[in-house]
């Protein structure tokens, strides 16, 4: 069986006669096929009209734009043979943050030449040993050219009987309804999180880490669990714990990201809290830290729920970004959208995304601390700024009710100082 995620684009990549089109007509529907051919015969009436061809591909290039931004599954039916027209198509999916795979199929010349034999359309013998020579010359190209997947066809026999299976992205999880408490940055506050869960329905166990949820609700954390607040290594075990049971779930927020990426031994600025968290983490066994290291690794940049109605993400999350997955749409979940300038705080300026937003999904998001939550063009920041000394807030959904608890204490100052609960610092990476 082949996996392919169920949005993506499919180059298929071949000699002409390799079966291309037989493979793509087995396994996609119609509109989801972009043929060379067919565009020729679009345009000219005639799908061996070679003087179409890129009359042919300008036209391919805006349907697989259209599609892609319809979020469509797009196949091109094409020899794909050469690195240039690749590229092409990678820049296509990368504009709308959709994984390329390549269906590459190798078969032997004499395979292909009898196929090629038995074609209504024929090509002649010098083209197709030029298609084997170029194929040959690009095959090792196509191993750094950037695809999610690479999938080398060898045998006819087996193509003949694969069976292709679509993949969901680990953002969508449109077939999980809920109900959900989403909860808001804990930055590290265990008593107050302990408090808002009992405050929620949730069973406590005395040692503050074992959870028992309401029957059929699910708590959705919206990352930054570390840092800050006095007891992150508490907060670690009490999330991870609700999430290996299937009582919750969790997306990472920019200081868990920093933190993922320390564990990992990569070059971090030990800035805004992250110097007390390791130092707990430190005082711990190895295998919990990796435990730690892997789960954040393991977290998706954000959610899509409930038939679609709900977007989840620490920073939010425009439209044209949701239910898609790449590095662009993981750095706008964890850190918004700055402009590259900074404020009169000498913090990172922030586009106000929220402000245009249109989306049918209401987006639920944390990241920049607010001092009251409120519903804004269908989105809602729940970040109430609980280690400043705010406090600590759930959203039910799909009830749409707001839960909070206050904070036991002003934790950390604000990096904007007087108590400010209007921003919080971004890293750009």
């Amino acid at each position: 069986m082949l996996q392919i995620p169920d949005f993506c684009l499919v180059l298929l990549v071949g000699p002409a006669g390799s079966g291309k089109s037989s493979l793509a007509a087995r396994h996609f529907r119609p509109t989801e096929i972009l043929s060379s051919d067919r565009a020729r015969a679009w345009i000219t009436d005639d799908e061996a009209e070679q003087g179409a061809t890129a009359d042919a591909f300008e036209l391919l290039h805006r349907l697989a734009d259209l599609r892609l931004a319809w979020r469509r599954l797009t196949v091109v039916d094409a020899t794909n043979l050469e690195s240039a027209r690749r590229q092409e198509w990678l820049a296509i999916a990368r504009r709308h943050h959709a994984e390329a795979v390549a269906l590459v199929l190798d078969y032997p010349r004499l395979l292909v030449r009898e196929r090629n034999q038995a074609r209504s359309r024929q090509v002649s013998e010098k083209v197709l040993d030029q298609h084997f020579a170029r194929f040959r010359a690009e095959l090792p190209a196509l191993q750094h050219e950037g695809y999610g997947a690479i999938h080398l066809l060898e045998d006819p026999r087996i193509v003949d009987t694969l069976s292709l299976h679509r993949v969901p992205l680990p953002v969508d999880h449109r077939q999980d309804p809920g109900p959900f408490d989403l909860v808001g940055d804990v930055h590290g506050c265990h008593g107050e999180l302990v408090e808002l869960l009992e405050k929620l329905g949730y069973l406590v166990a005395p040692d503050g880490l074992r959870v028992v949820p309401p029957s059929g609700r699910r708590a959705l954390f919206l990352g930054d669990l570390v840092d800050r607040g006095p007891e992150p290594v508490r907060v670690l075990r009490l999330v991870m714990g609700m999430v290996e049971a299937g009582h919750a779930l969790c997306l990472p927020g920019n200081h868990d990201d920093r933190l993922m990426r320390a564990l990992m031994g990569r070059p971090v600025q030990t800035l805004h809290g992250l110097e007390a968290t390791l130092e707990q983490l430190n005082a711990q066994e190895p295998s919990f830290r990796e435990r730690v290291r892997g789960f954040f690794e393991g977290l998706p940049s954000h959610l899509v729920l409930d038939s679609g109605n709900l977007v989840a993400a620490h920073a939010g999350l425009r439209e044209n970004l949701q239910n898609r997955d790449s590095k662009r749409v993981r750095a706008f979940c964890l850190y918004g959208d700055p402009t590259g300038r900074v404020d009169a705080d000498g913090l990172p300026e922030r586009r106000d995304w929220a402000r245009e937003y249109r989306g049918k999904a209401a987006v639920v998001y944390g990241h920049t601390p607010v001092a009251s939550p409120k519903w804004r063009n269908n989105t809602i920041n729940i970040d109430t700024g609980c280690v400043f000394g705010g406090r600590l807030s759930a959203l039910r959904w799909p009830e749409r009710e707001l839960v909070s608890v206050p904070a036991r204490q002003v934790w950390c100052e604000s990096p904007r100082g007087g108590g400010d609960l209007a921003g919080e610092e971004s890293e750009g990476g």
